[in-house]
This record gives structure tokens, C-alpha cells and sequence, in this order.
């Protein structure tokens, strides 16, 4: 280690030639917000230095293009891409992004600490360095039913594992608000720690008690009066862009002079169709360059910043010492990566990975469908009164309004009203063969005809299906059980196509062009039966998660979000 750091130091003072040098090199420079031209030793898997360097094995000319850190996706979800992980890297090493930070509470409410074996197994395989916050809600609540539960216990010993840097978002903040014993437990667990937040909604005197609590950062603003708040408060903002949440319009006037060493950019949620066809957290930046936020800023909010906030040591800058993780752009405004370097190593080129993941087993993670038989009679939603509680979707977000509306009654049984775009929408619980099935009604999708279903409904991944009749919603649950999880489109009575998810129901063993290819035929076809959102799938996925406000569905039943409890 002695003669290795002696090395660094001895071609960061020009004495050794260095492994690699960039020549003629316009940096971005993090720190000071300033673009300087200079050549870039690498020696090993470190930056020695940026100025006046010529000595090396090899030397690679960059005719005055720009070479900025390796991005940084300070939050997101790696499930929602429905990529295993190799092929996750396949799909966001060549978008620049050389740093994840990820809590994978996904297939964690799946598989519980399998799921976090398995994803630091194959960390050290793949040229993208992933940092692992503990799972802190494994379930996220008692409203639903789950596959595994992560207690303090299991926080305690996780944040004591190589890899693990913090604890992940801790949704439950009705049960942070109202003190319960386990909640409170978990984040007493990573006292000293970095702990991520989630607080929708959350404002004056809540959001003091729950910032009190010890959390760190907010991902949910959908309002610049909440962020600025948040901020106000003390909080890291992170500005979300992801497949379905879509918030940087709304937020990027939170960026300012006095602000932005505070904000993060981040996309939380992003399908493998969004990662092939628009990038990674470089399309955040993008998008923000093209808002009018400067582009040297852009990339400090998704490189520097982000690094700060974690306690990342070394990464997220172009500088001394710095880990050689490093994207290579021709237009800075435009931030089209020409090559990806990590540590030191060229990885990508053009958009296209350079590397072959290797595989790793995973079937300590399948045959995860459990699900105690029913007939098409359990899918029957009765009438309760003159009005019902329906699950409004606001388009371009995961919040969903509750409305009572009257519905459509015939001897005693709700049934679909395509004509009010008024859908069934039922929960089956695939874990424990509880038989536990929600129901309920959903407006905003615009399905004409047939049904949607998916094992991937956020946060414990039972299955979710909305349709406009129970035998295509029956079909498609049936389908979904024998593929082991998947996503299914049905109509008359038939499959019309399904994307198996036989990883935790959550992820695909097949490539990254594949899942991708079979994903968009799924959503042409759901827009063919009439569905108007962009992300119909990642839309549905959210309609369970019962921390998003205002209504949503579990397997329990219809959850006021804002009560936090059980209407039906």
C-alpha cells in the first residue's frame, strides 16, 4: 500500500511517467465551478494531477474536449429498471454513471437479506461502484403484506457490512411522526449515519419533528414551496426526474447561488426503456442544461454534491488523488458521453459497454409466487354505498388523489365504467398464500378494453392489475403466477404478451435490449387498448405504496395515506 501511495506521488510530481494521461483536456472543475485546460495524469486507478503532465504509457488526445466526474446517481431504485444487476450496469455505465446509491428495498420486501447478499456479491464484478443504504422499511408498513421484514436487529448488523454506507429512505413517516417503538428503533440504529428521508407532504411543525428524528434528505417535494421548506429546514433536496415522477420542472428554481451546494439531483425510478433510450441521471442533467441551469452546475449536483452529502471519500471530481472515474463529452450542453473511464480503465465508448457482466446465481431469489388459489368470484368488488373512495392518478407523478364518486352498480357489485375511464383494480398477495385480495376502483388510465398486471407494486411487490373486466384482470393474475412474476397485457379472455420477472418477480435474467424490446411492446399494446400515461406499468406499480399520499391499494384494502389507515 506504502509503494502504491509513493508511486501516485512520485507521477503527481512528474518524477514517474503516469499509466495514462488526457491530453489537452478541458476540465470540469467542481470545486470552483470553472472549465480549465490542462492534461490529466491517471496512474493506477487514481488521478495524480491536473496541469503540465507528458510522460506516460500511453496518452490519449482529447483536442479540447470535455472530461468531467463520473456521474453519481444519488437515489434510486435499481429494480425499476426490471434489469438484474449486470445488466443494470450494461445500461448505465455507458450514460456516464459511475456511482449508484441504492437501498434495493425493492427485492429486499421480497427476499430480505438475501436480496443484499446477493446485490454485494456482485458488486466487486462490474465496473460501477454501488454504495448500499440499510433497507429501513422492509415492510414499509403494516398496512400491506410483505415477503421479509428487516428489523433493528438486522440494521444494526447490515451497517456493519462492507458496502453499507447509511440507512435508505424511511418512508414510514407517519410512524416516525407518531413515535413508534420499531421505526424509531432502526433510526436509532444508524445514529452517526447518513439517513435518507421521504417525507411527501410533510410540512411546518411534522417536518420539524421528523428532521428532529434525525433525517438527512427529502426526494418526494413535488411543490417549490415544500422543497424550499425542506431546505429551509436543514434538509438536502433531491430533485427527481425519474420514468414516472417527474419534478425538475417544478424545482429547478430552488437552485440558486446560496443554494445549490444542498441540492442533488436524482431520478429514484427509471425503466429500462428510459435507460436505453434517454440515459441515466445524464438525462436529469440534460434536461437541466436545457432549463437553463448552468451546465458546470448540472454536473456538480450530480457528482460533487452527491458525494459530500453520502461521505463518499474520492469520488465525484476530477482532481488529486480522486478515484480515475471519469466521462469524456464532445458538447458539454448537450452531454452526449463519448467515453466512460473506471478507475482508470476505459469501459464504454459511444454509448456502448465495453464489458461483459459475468453471472451470478439467483436462485436463492425465485419461485417467489405463493399464492393461495381463488376463483374469478374473489375478484367481486360489493357496493358499500351511494359513493365510493376511487384512486384519482395525477399524471407525471406517485401521489394520487382520493375522490368519492358514485360508480357503477348492478346487483349489488362495482363494475368498471369505461365510459368515466372508472377501472377495477385488485391486489393479490404472493407471498405467504394469505389469500388476502384488495379491491378497488382507479380513474385516469383511459383502458378501453382488456387488463394490466405486474408482480412489481411497490413497496411489497404483490400483484397488482386494473382492467375493465374480471375475467382479462383473472387471466392475467394466472399468467403473472406461472411465469414466476412478470408484467401481462390481456384482452378477451387471452395473453396478449408478458415480460417474465422471475427474480423476486421483480427482475429479468435476459439482456438489457430484450427486457427493453419486450417493455415497450407491453406499453404500445396498453396504449393501443387505450391507455393514456407514458409509463402505464411504473404508474401501476405505485397505486400500492401507502406512503404516497392521498388513497392507494394494498392487499389489505383501500389505505387513506393522509390517516394512515385501512377505509375499506
Amino acid at each position: 500500500m506504502t509503494s502504491k501511495l509513493a508511486h501516485l506521488i512520485s507521477v503527481a510530481k512528474g518524477e514517474s511517467p503516469a499509466d495514462l494521461i488526457l491530453a489537452n483536456a478541458k476540465v470540469i472543475n467542481v470545486f470552483n465551478g470553472e472549465i480549465e485546460t490542462g492534461n490529466i495524469a491517471v496512474c493506477g486507478d487514481r488521478i495524480a494531477g491536473v496541469g503540465d503532465y507528458h510522460q506516460a504509457n500511453e496518452v490519449l488526445e482529447l483536442d479540447g474536449r470535455y472530461v468531467a466526474p463520473g456521474l453519481i446517481n444519488g437515489h434510486t431504485h435499481i429494480e425499476s429498471s426490471l434489469l438484474d444487476i449486470g445488466q443494470y450496469a450494461r445500461a448505465v455505465v455507458p450514460c456516464g454513471t459511475l456511482g449508484v446509491i441504492t437501498d434495493l428495498h425493492e427485492l429486499s420486501n421480497v427476499c430480505g437479506l438475501e436480496a443484499i447478499r446477493y446485490l454485494l456479491n456482485y458488486i466487486s464484478r462490474l465496473p460501477l461502484d454501488i454504495f448500499l443504504m440499510a433497507p429501513s422499511c422492509v415492510p414499509a408498513t403494516h398496512l400491506e403484506t410483505s415477503g421479509a421484514s428487516i428489523g433493528p436487529h438486522d440494521i444494526r448488523r447490515l451497517l456493519r457490512w462492507k458496502g453499507v454506507i447509511g440507512l435508505g429512505e424511511v418512508m414510514n413517516f407517519p410512524g416516525v411522526l407518531s413515535s413508534d417503538e420499531m421505526v424509531l428503533d432502526k433510526v436509532n440504529s444508524a445514529y452517526g449515519k447518513v439517513i435518507d428521508g421521504h417525507a411527501p407532504g410533510v410540512r411546518g411543525k411534522n417536518l420539524n419533528a421528523y428532521i428532529a428524528a434525525g433525517i438527512h434528505s427529502d426526494h418526494e417535494s413535488i411543490s417549490l414551496d415544500e422543497a424550499r421548506e425542506k431546505l429551509k429546514r436543514g434538509m438536502w433536496v433531491m430533485i427527481r426526474e425519474g420514468s414516472s415522477e417527474k419534478n425538475l420542472d417544478s424545482l429547478l428554481p430552488l437552485v440558486t447561488d446560496k443554494t445549490y451546494k444542498r441540492c442533488l439531483l436524482v431520478v429514484d425510478d427509471r425503466s429500462c426503456v428510459d435507460l436505453l433510450k434517454e440515459g441515466d441521471i445524464d438525462a436529469v442533467v440534460r434536461k437541466a442544461i436545457r432549463c437553463g441551469l448552468d451546465p458546470v452546475r448540472a454536473i456538480q449536483m450530480a457528482t460533487l454534491n452527491t458525494a459530500e452529502y453520502f461521505g463518499l471519500d474520492r469520488i465525484g471530481a476530477v482532481a488529486p488523488g480522486y478515484m480515475a472515474n471519469l466521462i469524456i463529452t464532445s458538447d458539454l450542453s448537450r452531454l452526449q458521453i463519448d467515453m466512460v473511464f473506471y478507475h482508470g480503465h476505459l469501459v464504454a465508448k459511444h454509448g456502448k459497454p465495453l464489458f461483459t457482466p459475468s453471472k451470478l446465481s439467483s436462485k436463492a431469489l425465485t419461485n417467489t409466487m405463493n399464492i393461495k388459489p381463488f376463483g374469478i368470484g374473489a375478484l367481486r368488488l360489493l357496493a358499500s354505498g351511494g359513493t365510493e373512495p376511487v384512486i384519482e392518478v395525477v399524471p407525471g407523478q406517485i401521489i394520487t388523489r382520493k375522490r368519492m364518486e358514485k360508480v357503477k352498480v348492478s346487483n349489488g357489485v362495482i363494475l368498471p365504467d369505461i365510459s368515466r375511464d372508472m377501472l377495477k383494480l385488485v391486489v393479490i398477495e404472493r407471498h405467504k398464500a394469505t389469500g388476502n385480495i384488495g379491491r378497488g376502483i382507479v380513474k385516469g388510465f383511459g383502458l378501453k378494453k382488456g387488463a394490466l398486471a405486474a408482480s412489481v407494486a411497490h413497496d411489497s411487490h404483490n400483484i397488482i392489475a386494473l382492467g375493465t373486466g374480471d375475467e382479462d384482470i383473472f387471466a392475467a393474475i394466472k399468467e403473472i403466477e406461472r411465469l414466476g412474476g412478470g408484467l401481462v397485457v390481456t384482452a378477451d379472455g387471452g395473453i396478449l404478451e408478458s415480460l417474465a420477472l422471475p427474480i423476486g418477480g421483480l427482475l429479468s435474467s435476459k439482456p438489457l435490449e430484450a427486457v427493453a424490446g419486450k417493455l415497450e411492446k407491453l406499453e404500445q399494446l396498453a396504449r393501443d387498448l387505450g391507455v393514456t400515461l407514458p409509463s402505464p406499468f411504473a404508474t401501476l406499480s405505485f397505486l400500492a405504496l401507502p406512503v404516497i399520499p392521498e388513497i392507494k391499494l394494498t392487499d389489505l384494502g383501500l389505505v387513506d395515506v393522509n390517516q394512515f389507515k385501512l377505509i375499506r
